[in-house]
């Protein structure tokens, strides 16, 4: 059955509705998805109960905007990510990228903490992200970059962690929040191993193909 389009909005409810959106992306990219729609309301110079008529609610609204206040950015450091040829480096890279993301825009911490489960744009952008981690996940350890250990929910659980610090506690320091990721980064990898100077390594055979054991054994 073919369904009609719906009616063109009036001239001063077009003007509403383009208030309405213009002051939600402002104030979701300034403030967060959890900013009182009281706020966008009075931005817009209209009343709240014309942010519902208009989009029905927060949901609504966020299914919007999501684009410009979050998906552009989010999917444009998956893409950048993916450009980079060294899975070791694109970890690193998508790690950085994304912490720098969350300290600067606000509406990226409520799409990782899903602060809105109603609006299908915003899961759908999670669920996008999820996938990434996978891929990362799978490549990382196949490389032999992260550890066998390591799993798509512990990239996940470092993005929701310091999502709600940030909600929670506000933005530190720049530098120290930058000092932080450097942290992070190193701790991620797989530690290489090392040989203690002035004795073979223990994993290593004599002729370096990885097959003997320690001579002597270890105190």
């Amino acid at each position: 059955m073919e369904t009609l389009d719906p009616a063109p909005l009036r001239a001063d409810a077009r003007r509403n509705h383009d208030r309405i959106r213009t002051a939600a992306v402002e104030i979701f990219r300034e403030r967060g998805l959890s900013a009182p729609l009281e706020d966008v309301a009075a931005a817009a110079h209209v009343s709240k109960a014309t942010v519902f008529n208009r989009f029905g609610g927060r949901a609504g609204l966020i299914d919007a905007v999501i684009d410009d206040v979050a998906a552009q950015e989010l999917l444009g450091v998956i893409e950048r990510a993916r450009a980079v040829v060294d899975i070791g480096e694109r970890i690193r890279w998508y790690v950085a990228a994304l912490r720098d993301l969350q300290y600067r825009q606000p509406a990226v911490n409520g799409v990782i903490l899903r602060q809105v489960p109603g609006s299908r744009g915003l899961m759908e952008l999670c669920g996008q992200g999820e996938c990434f981690h996978e891929e990362l996940v799978e490549q990382g350890v196949a490389s032999g970059f992260l550890a066998g250990t390591f799993e798509p929910e512990d990239f996940h659980a470092l993005a929701i962690e310091t999502a709600l610090v940030l909600e929670e506690r506000g933005r530190p320091p720049r530098p120290s929040y930058d000092r932080r990721t450097t942290f992070l980064l190193d701790g991620i990898a797989r530690p290489a191993r090392v040989a203690r100077p002035g004795r073979p390594d223990r994993h290593a055979s004599r002729d370096g193909s990885g097959e003997g054991t320690d001579p002597g054994g270890e105190a």
